[in-house]
Protein backbone atom coordinates (compact mmCIF):
# COMPACT_ATOMS: atom_id res chain seq x y z
CA UNK A 1 0.00 0.00 0.00
CA UNK A 2 2.89 2.34 0.82
CA UNK A 3 4.60 1.52 -2.47
CA UNK A 4 1.43 2.31 -4.40
CA UNK A 5 1.02 5.66 -2.63
CA UNK A 6 4.58 6.68 -3.45
CA UNK A 7 4.04 5.64 -7.06
CA UNK A 8 0.89 7.75 -7.32
CA UNK A 9 2.69 10.79 -5.89
CA UNK A 10 5.62 10.33 -8.26
CA UNK A 11 3.36 9.96 -11.30
CA UNK A 12 1.35 13.01 -10.22
CA UNK A 13 4.44 15.17 -9.99
CA UNK A 14 5.62 14.04 -13.40
CA UNK A 15 2.22 14.70 -14.96
CA UNK A 16 1.94 18.15 -13.43
CA UNK A 17 5.35 19.10 -14.73
CA UNK A 18 4.40 17.75 -18.15
CA UNK A 19 1.07 19.66 -18.29
CA UNK A 20 -1.30 16.75 -17.51
CA UNK A 21 -3.71 17.39 -14.65
CA UNK A 22 -3.92 15.43 -11.48
CA UNK A 23 -7.66 14.92 -12.20
CA UNK A 24 -6.82 12.72 -15.17
CA UNK A 25 -4.70 10.55 -12.97
CA UNK A 26 -7.42 10.29 -10.36
CA UNK A 27 -9.99 9.34 -13.02
CA UNK A 28 -7.74 6.62 -14.38
CA UNK A 29 -7.16 5.25 -10.92
CA UNK A 30 -10.87 5.29 -10.15
CA UNK A 31 -11.62 3.40 -13.36
CA UNK A 32 -9.13 0.66 -12.51
CA UNK A 33 -10.34 0.39 -8.94
CA UNK A 34 -13.23 -1.89 -9.94
CA UNK A 35 -10.86 -4.82 -9.73
CA UNK A 36 -8.66 -5.61 -6.85
CA UNK A 37 -5.45 -4.78 -8.76
CA UNK A 38 -4.06 -2.34 -11.30
CA UNK A 39 -3.14 -3.31 -14.89
CA UNK A 40 0.52 -3.42 -13.79
CA UNK A 41 -0.37 -5.89 -11.06
CA UNK A 42 -2.26 -8.13 -13.52
CA UNK A 43 0.36 -8.20 -16.24
CA UNK A 44 0.99 -11.85 -15.45
CA UNK A 45 -2.72 -12.72 -15.09
CA UNK A 46 -4.91 -13.55 -18.10
CA UNK A 47 -8.66 -14.03 -18.30
CA UNK A 48 -11.91 -12.40 -19.30
CA UNK A 49 -15.59 -12.03 -18.35
CA UNK A 50 -18.15 -14.20 -20.11
CA UNK A 51 -21.61 -12.57 -20.00
CA UNK A 52 -24.92 -14.20 -20.77
CA UNK A 53 -28.51 -13.00 -20.48
CA UNK A 54 -31.59 -14.70 -19.03
CA UNK A 55 -35.26 -13.69 -18.70
CA UNK A 56 -36.92 -15.05 -15.58
CA UNK A 57 -40.38 -14.48 -17.11
CA UNK A 58 -40.26 -14.43 -20.90
CA UNK A 59 -44.05 -14.32 -21.34
CA UNK A 60 -45.50 -11.27 -23.08
CA UNK A 61 -49.04 -9.92 -22.87
CA UNK A 62 -50.35 -8.47 -26.14
CA UNK A 63 -51.82 -5.02 -26.31
CA UNK A 64 -49.58 -3.39 -23.74
CA UNK A 65 -46.02 -2.45 -22.82
CA UNK A 66 -44.39 -5.35 -21.00
CA UNK A 67 -41.45 -4.96 -18.62
CA UNK A 68 -39.06 -7.86 -19.13
CA UNK A 69 -36.64 -8.32 -16.24
CA UNK A 70 -33.26 -9.49 -17.60
CA UNK A 71 -30.47 -11.03 -15.53
CA UNK A 72 -26.86 -10.51 -16.74
CA UNK A 73 -24.77 -13.44 -15.50
CA UNK A 74 -20.97 -13.59 -15.64
CA UNK A 75 -19.27 -16.97 -16.15
CA UNK A 76 -15.81 -15.41 -16.53
CA UNK A 77 -12.72 -17.63 -16.80
CA UNK A 78 -9.07 -17.41 -15.71
CA UNK A 79 -6.68 -18.56 -18.41
CA UNK A 80 -3.41 -18.19 -16.47
CA UNK A 81 -1.87 -16.40 -13.53
CA UNK A 82 -2.43 -16.00 -9.81
CA UNK A 83 -5.94 -17.23 -8.82
CA UNK A 84 -6.11 -14.55 -6.11
CA UNK A 85 -6.28 -11.93 -8.89
CA UNK A 86 -8.87 -13.88 -10.90
CA UNK A 87 -11.78 -11.65 -9.92
CA UNK A 88 -9.98 -8.60 -11.31
CA UNK A 89 -9.64 -9.98 -14.81
CA UNK A 90 -13.04 -11.70 -14.83
CA UNK A 91 -15.05 -8.65 -13.70
CA UNK A 92 -17.03 -6.86 -16.41
CA UNK A 93 -16.82 -3.15 -15.64
CA UNK A 94 -19.16 -0.37 -16.78
CA UNK A 95 -21.61 -2.76 -18.39
CA UNK A 96 -24.06 -1.16 -20.82
CA UNK A 97 -27.05 -2.98 -22.30
CA UNK A 98 -28.62 -2.01 -25.62
CA UNK A 99 -31.75 -4.00 -26.59
CA UNK A 100 -33.55 -4.29 -29.92
CA UNK A 101 -36.47 -6.39 -31.05
CA UNK A 102 -37.50 -7.37 -34.53
CA UNK A 103 -40.83 -7.95 -36.18
CA UNK A 104 -43.94 -6.66 -34.44
CA UNK A 105 -42.14 -6.06 -31.15
CA UNK A 106 -40.43 -2.76 -30.30
CA UNK A 107 -38.25 -1.69 -27.40
CA UNK A 108 -39.02 1.55 -25.57
CA UNK A 109 -36.04 1.64 -23.24
CA UNK A 110 -32.66 2.80 -24.60
CA UNK A 111 -29.16 1.83 -23.64
CA UNK A 112 -28.96 1.13 -19.92
CA UNK A 113 -25.84 1.19 -17.72
CA UNK A 114 -25.80 -1.26 -14.84
CA UNK A 115 -22.21 -0.88 -13.51
CA UNK A 116 -19.95 -3.83 -12.81
CA UNK A 117 -20.95 -7.50 -13.06
CA UNK A 118 -18.86 -10.05 -11.20
CA UNK A 119 -19.03 -13.81 -11.17
CA UNK A 120 -20.69 -13.61 -7.77
CA UNK A 121 -23.05 -10.64 -8.33
CA UNK A 122 -25.17 -10.75 -11.50
CA UNK A 123 -26.61 -7.57 -12.93
CA UNK A 124 -30.30 -6.77 -13.39
CA UNK A 125 -31.82 -4.64 -16.14
CA UNK A 126 -35.51 -4.02 -17.02
CA UNK A 127 -36.40 -3.68 -20.69
CA UNK A 128 -39.71 -2.17 -21.83
CA UNK A 129 -41.16 -4.05 -24.79
CA UNK A 130 -44.21 -2.89 -26.73
CA UNK A 131 -46.41 -5.79 -27.84
CA UNK A 132 -49.17 -5.12 -30.41
CA UNK A 133 -52.65 -6.25 -29.63
CA UNK A 134 -53.00 -8.27 -32.83
CA UNK A 135 -49.71 -10.16 -32.52
CA UNK A 136 -49.71 -13.86 -33.28
CA UNK A 137 -48.90 -16.30 -30.55
CA UNK A 138 -45.39 -17.69 -30.73
CA UNK A 139 -41.73 -17.09 -29.91
CA UNK A 140 -39.92 -13.81 -30.61
CA UNK A 141 -36.29 -12.76 -30.17
CA UNK A 142 -34.93 -9.86 -28.15
CA UNK A 143 -31.41 -8.89 -29.44
CA UNK A 144 -28.95 -7.45 -26.94
CA UNK A 145 -25.56 -5.77 -27.29
CA UNK A 146 -23.50 -5.88 -24.10
CA UNK A 147 -20.62 -3.41 -23.95
CA UNK A 148 -18.15 -3.62 -21.07
CA UNK A 149 -14.49 -3.25 -20.15
CA UNK A 150 -12.09 -5.53 -18.28
CA UNK A 151 -8.35 -5.95 -17.48
CA UNK A 152 -6.31 -8.85 -18.80
CA UNK A 153 -2.54 -9.33 -19.07
CA UNK A 154 -2.09 -5.78 -17.84
CA UNK A 155 -4.24 -4.29 -20.60
CA UNK A 156 -7.53 -2.38 -20.17
CA UNK A 157 -9.88 -3.68 -22.84
CA UNK A 158 -13.40 -2.76 -23.99
CA UNK A 159 -15.54 -5.19 -25.95
CA UNK A 160 -19.12 -5.56 -27.21
CA UNK A 161 -20.79 -8.95 -27.36
CA UNK A 162 -24.18 -9.86 -28.80
CA UNK A 163 -26.69 -12.02 -27.02
CA UNK A 164 -30.35 -12.82 -27.62
CA UNK A 165 -33.28 -13.81 -25.41
CA UNK A 166 -36.38 -15.66 -26.54
CA UNK A 167 -39.68 -14.12 -25.52
CA UNK A 168 -43.00 -15.86 -25.82
CA UNK A 169 -46.53 -14.73 -26.66
CA UNK A 170 -48.91 -17.37 -25.33
CA UNK A 171 -52.31 -18.45 -26.60
CA UNK A 172 -53.81 -17.72 -23.16
CA UNK A 173 -57.09 -16.01 -22.66
CA UNK A 174 -56.66 -12.26 -22.58
CA UNK A 175 -59.16 -9.59 -21.64
CA UNK A 176 -60.10 -6.09 -22.62
CA UNK A 177 -62.70 -3.65 -21.34
CA UNK A 178 -64.82 -2.81 -24.38
CA UNK A 179 -67.55 -0.71 -22.76
CA UNK A 180 -68.30 1.10 -19.50
CA UNK A 181 -71.65 2.44 -18.31
CA UNK A 182 -72.10 4.30 -15.01
CA UNK A 183 -74.73 6.18 -13.06
CA UNK A 184 -72.45 6.83 -10.08
CA UNK A 185 -72.82 10.31 -8.63
CA UNK A 186 -70.63 12.56 -6.52
CA UNK A 187 -71.86 12.46 -2.94
CA UNK A 188 -73.70 9.21 -3.64
CA UNK A 189 -73.17 5.78 -5.12
CA UNK A 190 -74.26 4.10 -8.31
CA UNK A 191 -73.74 1.09 -10.52
CA UNK A 192 -70.72 0.83 -12.82
CA UNK A 193 -71.06 -1.84 -15.50
CA UNK A 194 -67.94 -2.98 -17.35
CA UNK A 195 -68.20 -5.18 -20.44
CA UNK A 196 -65.20 -7.55 -20.65
CA UNK A 197 -64.19 -9.40 -23.83
CA UNK A 198 -61.90 -12.43 -24.04
CA UNK A 199 -59.57 -11.34 -26.87
CA UNK A 200 -57.25 -14.32 -26.37
CA UNK A 201 -57.21 -17.68 -28.10
CA UNK A 202 -58.25 -19.92 -25.21
CA UNK A 203 -61.26 -20.33 -22.99
CA UNK A 204 -61.05 -18.88 -19.48
CA UNK A 205 -62.81 -20.78 -16.71
CA UNK A 206 -63.64 -19.62 -13.18
CA UNK A 207 -62.64 -16.10 -14.14
CA UNK A 208 -62.58 -13.75 -11.14
CA UNK A 209 -62.88 -10.20 -12.45
CA UNK A 210 -61.66 -7.71 -9.84
CA UNK A 211 -61.65 -3.93 -9.85
CA UNK A 212 -60.11 -1.80 -7.14
CA UNK A 213 -59.44 1.81 -6.24
CA UNK A 214 -56.40 3.47 -4.73
CA UNK A 215 -58.31 6.61 -3.77
CA UNK A 216 -59.90 7.23 -0.39
CA UNK A 217 -62.54 9.30 -2.16
CA UNK A 218 -63.85 6.41 -4.29
CA UNK A 219 -65.15 3.09 -2.99
CA UNK A 220 -66.02 -0.18 -4.67
CA UNK A 221 -68.87 -1.99 -2.90
CA UNK A 222 -68.16 0.14 0.22
CA UNK A 223 -64.54 -1.06 0.25
CA UNK A 224 -61.34 -0.77 -1.78
CA UNK A 225 -62.16 -3.58 -4.23
CA UNK A 226 -64.70 -6.17 -5.27
CA UNK A 227 -64.65 -9.36 -7.33
CA UNK A 228 -67.24 -10.89 -9.66
CA UNK A 229 -66.99 -14.54 -10.76
CA UNK A 230 -67.61 -15.43 -14.43
CA UNK A 231 -67.91 -19.22 -14.82
CA UNK A 232 -66.60 -19.39 -18.38
CA UNK A 233 -65.62 -17.01 -21.16
CA UNK A 234 -64.78 -18.30 -24.62
CA UNK A 235 -62.52 -16.48 -27.11
CA UNK A 236 -64.40 -13.52 -28.59
CA UNK A 237 -67.15 -13.74 -25.95
CA UNK A 238 -68.12 -10.79 -23.77
CA UNK A 239 -69.63 -10.53 -20.33
CA UNK A 240 -70.79 -7.60 -18.21
CA UNK A 241 -69.81 -7.27 -14.57
CA UNK A 242 -71.37 -4.69 -12.24
CA UNK A 243 -70.01 -2.95 -9.15
CA UNK A 244 -71.46 -0.51 -6.67
CA UNK A 245 -69.17 2.54 -6.81
CA UNK A 246 -69.40 5.45 -4.38
CA UNK A 247 -67.83 8.87 -4.80
CA UNK A 248 -67.26 11.21 -1.87
CA UNK A 249 -69.04 14.53 -1.62
CA UNK A 250 -67.37 17.74 -2.76
CA UNK A 251 -65.21 16.22 -5.50
CA UNK A 252 -64.92 17.67 -9.02
CA UNK A 253 -66.58 16.01 -12.00
CA UNK A 254 -63.73 14.13 -13.66
CA UNK A 255 -62.61 10.63 -14.56
CA UNK A 256 -61.75 8.37 -11.61
CA UNK A 257 -59.72 5.25 -12.39
CA UNK A 258 -60.44 1.70 -11.27
CA UNK A 259 -57.69 -0.87 -11.84
CA UNK A 260 -58.67 -4.40 -12.74
CA UNK A 261 -57.38 -7.93 -13.25
CA UNK A 262 -58.76 -11.33 -14.23
CA UNK A 263 -57.61 -14.46 -12.43
CA UNK A 264 -58.68 -17.60 -14.34
CA UNK A 265 -57.95 -21.23 -15.11
CA UNK A 266 -56.73 -22.14 -18.60
CA UNK A 267 -57.98 -25.31 -20.37
CA UNK A 268 -55.25 -27.33 -18.62
CA UNK A 269 -56.47 -26.15 -15.21
CA UNK A 270 -53.42 -23.95 -14.66
CA UNK A 271 -54.12 -20.70 -12.82
CA UNK A 272 -53.18 -17.56 -14.71
CA UNK A 273 -53.74 -13.84 -14.25
CA UNK A 274 -54.24 -11.05 -16.75
CA UNK A 275 -53.36 -7.72 -15.11
CA UNK A 276 -53.51 -4.24 -16.48
CA UNK A 277 -57.25 -3.74 -16.96
CA UNK A 278 -58.46 -0.23 -16.29
CA UNK A 279 -61.74 1.65 -16.48
CA UNK A 280 -62.51 5.35 -16.07
CA UNK A 281 -65.59 6.31 -14.08
CA UNK A 282 -67.05 9.72 -14.88
CA UNK A 283 -69.56 10.45 -12.10
CA UNK A 284 -72.56 12.69 -12.41
CA UNK A 285 -72.44 16.05 -10.64
CA UNK A 286 -73.46 16.20 -7.00
CA UNK A 287 -77.20 16.50 -6.34
CA UNK A 288 -78.20 20.03 -5.39
CA UNK A 289 -81.33 21.89 -4.31
CA UNK A 290 -82.24 25.55 -3.87
CA UNK A 291 -84.80 27.30 -1.66
CA UNK A 292 -86.29 30.41 -3.27
CA UNK A 293 -89.10 32.92 -2.65
CA UNK A 294 -88.89 32.26 1.10
CA UNK A 295 -91.37 34.22 3.21
CA UNK A 296 -91.48 34.29 6.99
CA UNK A 297 -94.70 34.20 8.98
CA UNK A 298 -92.85 33.80 12.26
CA UNK A 299 -93.50 35.81 15.39
CA UNK A 300 -92.16 35.67 18.92
CA UNK A 301 -94.27 33.45 21.24
CA UNK A 302 -96.45 32.19 18.39
CA UNK A 303 -96.75 29.36 15.93
CA UNK A 304 -96.04 30.39 12.37
CA UNK A 305 -94.96 29.09 8.98
CA UNK A 306 -91.89 29.36 6.81
CA UNK A 307 -93.12 29.20 3.23
CA UNK A 308 -91.18 29.11 -0.02
CA UNK A 309 -90.21 27.10 -3.07
CA UNK A 310 -87.79 24.17 -3.28
CA UNK A 311 -86.11 23.48 -6.63
CA UNK A 312 -84.26 20.35 -7.71
CA UNK A 313 -81.12 21.63 -9.45
CA UNK A 314 -80.32 18.10 -10.64
CA UNK A 315 -78.77 16.27 -12.21
CA UNK A 316 -81.15 13.35 -11.48
CA UNK A 317 -84.74 13.02 -10.20
CA UNK A 318 -85.23 13.10 -6.45
CA UNK A 319 -87.99 11.05 -4.86
CA UNK A 320 -89.87 11.61 -1.60
CA UNK A 321 -88.42 15.10 -1.21
CA UNK A 322 -88.91 16.76 2.16
CA UNK A 323 -87.79 20.18 3.38
CA UNK A 324 -86.37 20.23 6.89
CA UNK A 325 -85.34 22.72 9.53
CA UNK A 326 -81.82 21.52 10.42
CA UNK A 327 -80.77 24.06 13.06
CA UNK A 328 -80.39 23.66 16.82
CA UNK A 329 -81.59 27.06 18.07
CA UNK A 330 -83.53 26.36 21.28
CA UNK A 331 -85.95 29.22 20.61
CA UNK A 332 -86.89 27.89 17.17
CA UNK A 333 -89.31 25.02 17.68
CA UNK A 334 -90.50 23.25 14.51
CA UNK A 335 -93.97 21.81 14.98
CA UNK A 336 -92.81 19.24 12.43
CA UNK A 337 -89.18 18.69 11.46
CA UNK A 338 -90.02 18.33 7.77
CA UNK A 339 -92.70 18.88 5.18
CA UNK A 340 -93.04 16.62 2.15
CA UNK A 341 -93.30 17.90 -1.42
CA UNK A 342 -93.11 14.59 -3.36
CA UNK A 343 -90.92 13.72 -6.36
CA UNK A 344 -89.03 16.44 -8.22
CA UNK A 345 -87.44 16.00 -11.63
CA UNK A 346 -84.34 18.06 -12.51
CA UNK A 347 -85.23 21.79 -12.65
CA UNK A 348 -88.70 21.08 -11.21
CA UNK A 349 -89.97 23.15 -8.26
CA UNK A 350 -92.63 22.80 -5.59
CA UNK A 351 -93.98 25.04 -2.85
CA UNK A 352 -93.52 24.15 0.80
CA UNK A 353 -94.84 25.37 4.13
CA UNK A 354 -92.96 24.41 7.28
CA UNK A 355 -94.74 25.06 10.62
CA UNK A 356 -92.35 26.61 13.14
CA UNK A 357 -92.99 28.12 16.57
CA UNK A 358 -90.81 30.84 18.08
CA UNK A 359 -90.31 30.74 21.84
CA UNK A 360 -91.44 33.60 24.05
CA UNK A 361 -87.89 34.32 25.18
CA UNK A 362 -86.64 34.86 21.63
CA UNK A 363 -85.61 38.22 20.25
CA UNK A 364 -87.40 39.67 17.26
CA UNK A 365 -85.40 40.39 14.10
CA UNK A 366 -83.67 38.70 11.17
CA UNK A 367 -82.53 35.12 11.71
CA UNK A 368 -80.47 32.72 9.61
CA UNK A 369 -82.04 29.29 9.64
CA UNK A 370 -80.12 26.14 8.66
CA UNK A 371 -82.22 24.06 6.29
CA UNK A 372 -81.83 20.72 4.52
CA UNK A 373 -83.53 18.75 1.79
CA UNK A 374 -83.88 15.02 2.30
CA UNK A 375 -84.71 12.71 -0.60
CA UNK A 376 -84.39 9.16 -1.92
CA UNK A 377 -82.20 8.14 -4.86
CA UNK A 378 -83.03 5.57 -7.55
CA UNK A 379 -82.10 2.76 -5.16
CA UNK A 380 -84.54 4.05 -2.54
CA UNK A 381 -81.69 5.06 -0.24
CA UNK A 382 -82.09 8.20 1.85
CA UNK A 383 -79.79 11.11 1.01
CA UNK A 384 -79.64 14.69 2.28
CA UNK A 385 -78.48 18.01 0.85
CA UNK A 386 -77.55 20.21 3.82
CA UNK A 387 -75.83 23.26 2.33
CA UNK A 388 -78.88 25.51 2.68
CA UNK A 389 -79.41 28.65 4.76
CA UNK A 390 -82.40 31.00 4.58
CA UNK A 391 -82.98 34.40 6.19
CA UNK A 392 -86.27 34.74 8.06
CA UNK A 393 -87.68 37.84 9.77
CA UNK A 394 -89.18 37.14 13.20
CA UNK A 395 -91.84 39.68 14.18
CA UNK A 396 -92.04 40.92 17.79
CA UNK A 397 -94.41 39.39 20.30
CA UNK A 398 -98.03 40.57 20.28
CA UNK A 399 -101.22 39.89 22.23
CA UNK A 400 -103.03 36.92 20.77
CA UNK A 401 -106.35 38.57 21.58
CA UNK A 402 -107.43 42.17 21.92
CA UNK A 403 -109.62 42.76 24.97
CA UNK A 404 -111.84 45.84 25.35
CA UNK A 405 -114.55 46.56 27.97
CA UNK A 406 -117.45 48.47 26.48
CA UNK A 407 -118.48 50.07 29.82
CA UNK A 408 -115.76 50.04 32.47
CA UNK A 409 -117.71 51.54 35.40
CA UNK A 410 -119.51 49.90 38.33
CA UNK A 411 -121.33 51.52 41.27
CA UNK A 412 -119.94 51.10 44.76
CA UNK A 413 -121.73 48.27 46.52
CA UNK A 414 -123.36 47.24 43.26
CA UNK A 415 -123.49 44.33 40.86
CA UNK A 416 -123.55 44.46 37.07
CA UNK A 417 -122.75 42.53 33.90
CA UNK A 418 -119.61 43.49 32.03
CA UNK A 419 -119.43 43.13 28.23
CA UNK A 420 -115.94 42.34 26.95
CA UNK A 421 -115.13 42.58 23.22
CA UNK A 422 -112.58 39.87 22.30
CA UNK A 423 -110.75 40.06 18.94
CA UNK A 424 -108.61 37.25 17.48
CA UNK A 425 -105.19 38.74 16.58
CA UNK A 426 -103.78 35.41 15.41
CA UNK A 427 -103.28 34.49 11.78
CA UNK A 428 -105.22 31.29 12.30
CA UNK A 429 -108.64 30.33 13.58
CA UNK A 430 -108.88 29.81 17.33
CA UNK A 431 -111.26 27.02 18.36
CA UNK A 432 -113.08 26.38 21.63
CA UNK A 433 -112.14 29.79 22.99
CA UNK A 434 -112.82 29.90 26.74
CA UNK A 435 -112.27 33.08 28.75
CA UNK A 436 -112.13 33.27 32.55
CA UNK A 437 -112.58 36.40 34.66
CA UNK A 438 -110.55 37.00 37.85
CA UNK A 439 -111.00 39.81 40.38
CA UNK A 440 -109.50 40.76 43.74
CA UNK A 441 -111.12 42.57 46.69
CA UNK A 442 -112.86 45.01 46.62
CA UNK A 443 -114.09 43.55 43.33
CA UNK A 444 -115.44 40.05 42.95
CA UNK A 445 -116.81 37.84 40.21
CA UNK A 446 -120.41 36.90 40.25
CA UNK A 447 -122.15 33.75 39.08
CA UNK A 448 -120.89 34.21 35.52
CA UNK A 449 -117.09 34.31 35.45
CA UNK A 450 -116.49 32.43 32.17
CA UNK A 451 -117.18 33.12 28.54
CA UNK A 452 -117.06 30.78 25.52
CA UNK A 453 -117.16 30.89 21.74
CA UNK A 454 -116.82 27.84 19.50
CA UNK A 455 -114.41 29.45 17.05
CA UNK A 456 -112.95 32.82 16.24
CA UNK A 457 -111.47 33.53 12.82
CA UNK A 458 -108.43 35.79 12.34
CA UNK A 459 -109.53 39.38 12.94
CA UNK A 460 -113.01 38.33 14.11
CA UNK A 461 -114.52 39.93 17.26
CA UNK A 462 -116.99 38.48 19.69
CA UNK A 463 -118.56 39.86 22.88
CA UNK A 464 -118.47 37.88 26.11
CA UNK A 465 -120.55 38.85 29.16
CA UNK A 466 -119.39 38.43 32.77
CA UNK A 467 -120.94 39.32 36.16
CA UNK A 468 -118.96 41.66 38.45
CA UNK A 469 -119.70 42.90 41.98
CA UNK A 470 -118.16 45.31 44.44
CA UNK A 471 -117.74 44.74 48.14
CA UNK A 472 -118.38 47.28 50.85
CA UNK A 473 -114.74 48.33 50.89
CA UNK A 474 -114.83 49.69 47.33
CA UNK A 475 -114.22 53.42 47.23
CA UNK A 476 -116.11 55.51 44.76
CA UNK A 477 -113.82 57.31 42.36
CA UNK A 478 -111.15 54.60 42.52
CA UNK A 479 -109.99 52.30 39.73
CA UNK A 480 -109.39 48.59 40.28
CA UNK A 481 -108.09 45.89 37.86
CA UNK A 482 -109.82 42.77 36.70
CA UNK A 483 -107.95 39.98 34.84
CA UNK A 484 -108.84 37.60 32.02
CA UNK A 485 -107.03 34.74 30.33
CA UNK A 486 -107.97 32.57 27.38
CA UNK A 487 -107.60 28.90 26.64
CA UNK A 488 -108.07 27.86 23.01
CA UNK A 489 -107.16 25.25 20.40
CA UNK A 490 -104.82 26.32 17.61
CA UNK A 491 -105.03 25.24 13.96
CA UNK A 492 -103.18 21.99 14.79
CA UNK A 493 -105.65 21.12 17.53
CA UNK A 494 -103.16 21.83 20.31
CA UNK A 495 -104.48 23.52 23.45
CA UNK A 496 -102.93 26.92 24.18
CA UNK A 497 -103.15 29.20 27.25
CA UNK A 498 -102.56 32.93 26.90
CA UNK A 499 -100.91 35.30 29.31
CA UNK A 500 -103.17 37.22 31.68
CA UNK A 501 -104.85 40.40 30.39
CA UNK A 502 -105.52 43.20 32.95
CA UNK A 503 -108.17 45.79 32.27
CA UNK A 504 -109.32 48.68 34.54
CA UNK A 505 -112.71 49.06 36.28
CA UNK A 506 -113.84 52.44 37.65
CA UNK A 507 -116.00 52.48 40.82
CA UNK A 508 -118.63 55.22 40.95
CA UNK A 509 -121.00 56.40 43.68
CA UNK A 510 -124.20 54.54 44.21
CA UNK A 511 -127.26 56.15 42.53
CA UNK A 512 -130.03 54.73 44.91
CA UNK A 513 -130.42 58.03 47.07
CA UNK A 514 -129.04 56.60 50.33
CA UNK A 515 -126.25 58.02 52.36
CA UNK A 516 -122.78 57.32 51.23
CA UNK A 517 -121.23 54.36 52.91
CA UNK A 518 -118.62 56.36 54.87
CA UNK A 519 -121.36 58.57 56.34
CA UNK A 520 -123.37 55.52 57.35
CA UNK A 521 -120.33 54.02 59.06
CA UNK A 522 -119.63 57.21 61.05
CA UNK A 523 -123.28 57.49 62.07
CA UNK A 524 -123.33 53.93 63.31
CA UNK A 525 -120.22 54.56 65.35
CA UNK A 526 -121.77 57.70 66.97
CA UNK A 527 -125.03 55.92 67.77
CA UNK A 528 -123.22 52.94 69.21
CA UNK A 529 -121.04 55.11 71.41
CA UNK A 530 -124.07 57.03 72.80
CA UNK A 531 -125.93 53.87 73.58
CA UNK A 532 -122.95 52.53 75.49
CA UNK A 533 -122.72 55.72 77.65
CA UNK A 534 -126.44 55.60 78.57
CA UNK A 535 -126.21 51.94 79.50
CA UNK A 536 -123.31 52.51 81.88
CA UNK A 537 -125.05 55.41 83.66
CA UNK A 538 -128.09 53.27 84.36
CA UNK A 539 -125.91 50.71 85.96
Amino acid sequence: MRTRTLSVLLVSVLLVTSGVGVGAVAADLADTSVGSATPAQTSNVGGSPDLDVYASNPNLVPGQTNTVELTIANDGNLRFGDPSAAETVMTARNVRVDAEAGGPLSVESGETAIGGVTTNAPGEVPVSVNVPDDIDAGTYTLDLDLTYSYISSGDDRTVTVSRDVELRVRDDARFQVVDVESDAQIGDSGTVEATIENVGAETARNADVSFSTQSNSVTVSDAQSDTVRVPELDPGETTTVAYDVGVASGLPVQQYTLSGSVAFDDPDGISRTDDGLSIGVLPLAEQEFALTDVESQLRVAEDGDLVGTVRNDGPVPARSVVVQYAGDDQSVIPAERSTAVGTLDPDESANFSLPIAIGGEAEAGLRSLDMAVQYRNDEGETRAFEDLVVDAEVAPERDRFDVAIENRTIQAGGTRTVDVAVTNNLEETAGDVEARLFADDPLDTGDTDTGYVQSLDPGETTTMTFELTTTGSATAGSTYPISLDFRYDDADGDSQLTDTYRVPIDVTESEDGGLPLPVIVVALLVVGTGALVVYRRRQ
